[in-house]
Order: structure tokens, then sequence, then C-alpha cells
């Protein structure tokens, strides 16, 4: 009898010990140890979806306590009132802001304080009434019922506005019906713009080819005795371009080819020709047409073709008028010169040498006639 009388008193002392420990875990966990506690009343205008008792209560995201209680009111049905127990030396003041967090996505929803000015009186608690809190009416709207309400105003718009919608719809489908029927054209203007912009720097250069100014005369040529300057050439608007230009039998004009004139045709000739004067020796009597420069004469030229005239046997044809003028204004001189050259194939070099040796021999015209004129 003994023995068992000794196993009932261990029994019930290894009971006792765990029933301490249970209450000694529970009361840390609703009283916060042996820290001094402050009882505050939180009202909310509304639900406090996952809020319980022992949820925990943070001020500025520290833990400072938890929930002690949580009671609705009967007088209105909307109305929750939480109670908090919170650490002592917790700055709860009049304009504390009251709301519900939920910690992630998943976890547990706490009572978040925050807040609050220096200025602002402290909260004064006491056993018989504590300070009351009102929490603003969004504080407990939670991501889930947010959710919830962003996706039923979404579904009202929706429904309010179906018919427009559906027409939109209607006009998307047709516009996509368009653009099949005419795909081959988008790619012919998505090419174009792509030539109009980054895509033209891609582009292949151009080649450029000049003009030779002739360096060898007849040794008859003498100095003029006189000033003259070089007027820019006068041409149609088919001639004022660097593009190399064929002429058909029946006067059509066509550009030849990606290659391109040093400069436009009345700039290149005007330039080309002083300096064929100048090889001529002539430098001290020629200039170009600019403001400041004092002269005699002027030599004032006009462009009449510079093509290749497009027949079985290609043939480069220069031709340009040239008119000596007086400082008084009277034409003292003029002469159409003219020359032609065989172009050796259809291609873009042998296209340019030919133009190149039929200017050369008009030029050479120029500066004899010239030199006998002036």
């Amino acid at each position: 009898m003994e023995t068992r009388a000794r196993y009932i008193l261990v029994g019930l002392f290894a009971l006792a010990a765990i029933a301490a420990g249970f209450g000694f875990v529970y009361w840390l966990n609703n009283n916060g140890g042996l820290a001094k506690r402050v009882v505050y009343r939180i009202r909310f205008e509304g639900p406090t979806s996952g809020l319980q008792t022992g949820s925990a209560v943070q001020f500025n995201g520290i833990r400072v306590g938890e929930v002690t209680g949580l009671q609705l009111d009967s007088s209105d049905p909307r109305r929750v009132t939480a109670t908090i127990a919170v650490a002592s030396g917790t700055p709860m003041r009049a304009d504390t802001k009251v709301s519900v967090e939920s910690r992630g996505l998943m976890g547990s929803p706490a009572i978040a304080l925050s807040g609050g000015a220096s200025t602002s009186p402290l909260l004064t608690a006491s056993d018989a009434e504590p300070p009351v809190l009102v929490a603003d009416r969004s504080a407990t709207q939670d991501l889930t019922q947010a959710a919830r309400e962003a996706l039923q105003r979404l579904d009202k718009i929706l429904g309010d506005n179906s018919d427009s919608m559906k027409s939109t719809m209607d006009n998307l489908k047709t516009f996509s019906e368009a653009l099949g029927r005419n795909s081959n054209r988008i790619d012919a203007i998505m090419a174009g713009l792509e030539r109009m912009t980054a895509g033209a720097a891609t582009e292949k250069a151009k080649p450029v080819y000049d003009l030779t100014a002739p360096s060898a005369f007849p040794s008859s040529i003498h100095a003029p005795r006189a000033q003259f300057v070089v007027t820019e050439p006068t041409a149609v608007n088919a001639l004022q371009t660097q593009r190399m230009l064929g002429r058909a039998s029946d006067g059509e004009i066509s550009i030849l080819g990606d290659a391109q004139w040093s400069d436009t045709l009345p700039k290149l000739i005007q330039e080309k020709v002083i300096q064929s004067f100048e090889n001529a020796g002539f430098s001290a009597a020629v200039a170009a047409s600019v403001e400041g420069v004092s002269h005699n004469y002027q030599l004032v030229l006009d462009l009449r073709n510079f093509a290749i005239i497009n027949t079985p046997d290609p043939t480069a044809d220069v031709a340009f008028s040239a008119k000596i003028v007086a400082d008084n204004g009277h034409i003292v001189s003029a002469q159409v010169f003219h020359a032609t050259a065989p172009a050796t194939g259809t291609q873009t070099p042998e296209i340019a040498a030919a133009l190149n040796q039929a200017f050369g021999k008009a030029v050479t015209d120029l500066v004899a006639w010239t030199s006998k004129s002036v």
C-alpha cells in the first residue's frame, strides 16, 4: 500500500508541474511576462477579418503588446472593440493612428500603431476605464477585402461599358482583317520608313565622282587684258542635281544608277571652269563671282546639257552657252560650246569618264575663246 501511495503522489506532482508550466506560458503570452502593461481599447467601425485574441500589437513596426480581448457592440452591429495590453513605455498619444496589417502575404493580422505628434498629449490609462482609440474606417481593410472590392468595381465598369467594349472589339476585328488584306503594302511602307530613318544609315554609300579641270591648252592663247569673274551657271531644274543623268532620243531625262557628282552640276562646273583658267595661267585675271571682287567683265554661263545620250552606242553630251558681259551690262561676245565623247560601256565608271572627257573638250575651247575676247 505504501508503494502504491508513493506512485500516486509522484503522478499528482508531475501533473501539477505540467499544469503550472502551461499556466506560466499562458501568462507570458497574455500578460507579457513580468513587464508592466497598460490596457487600451480600440474601436473599429468595420469588420476585423482575422484579428483574434493573442494577435500582436506593433508600434512603428516593433511589437509592444498583444490583443487581450474582442467584443461586439450590441447597439451597433458594425462596431468591434478590441482590448490591447502594451508595454508601459509605449508613446500612446491622442492622435496615434491605428490600422490592421498582415505580416506577409499569408501572415496573421496584427494591430499596427503609428504616428502621433510630439506635442500631442499622452493617453492616460486607468483601471476603471481604459482610454479609447478610434480606428479609421479603412484601417480594417485587408488585402483580400481590397482585392474583392477592386474586382467588384472592375466588374461594374465592364458591365456598364459592355456595349462600348463590344464595339471596340468589332473595330479591332475589322482593323486586323484590313491589315491582313494589305500585309504586302504594310511591308512596303515599313521598308520605306526604315530607309527614311535609321535604316538609311546602313545603306551602302553612293560612289562619288569629280570632274577634272583640263591643264593642256593651245600655245596660241594669251592671258586676258582685263579681269573677269565666272558666275554660277544657270540651268533647268533637272540639271541642278548631283546625280548622273541619261537622256533618251525623245528628250526624256533619267537618273543613272546610284553614283553622284561631288557637288550639284552648276556649282561643280563653275569651280572647274575657274580651275581651268588658273591652269592656263590666268590666276590673276579670273575669280568666282563674289561680293568685293572688282572686275571688268563677267563670264555668264548657261548649262544646256550634261548627260549620256541613251543610244546603242552611249555617248556623253555636254553643252553650255557663254556670254562675256562688260561692267556696263553690254554683251561683248557670246558662243555655244558643245562636245561629245563615246562611253566605252554602260557601267558607272565608264559613264563618268565619258562625261569628264566631253567636259574637258568644251572647257578647253571656252578658255581659248575667252582669251581672245577679253
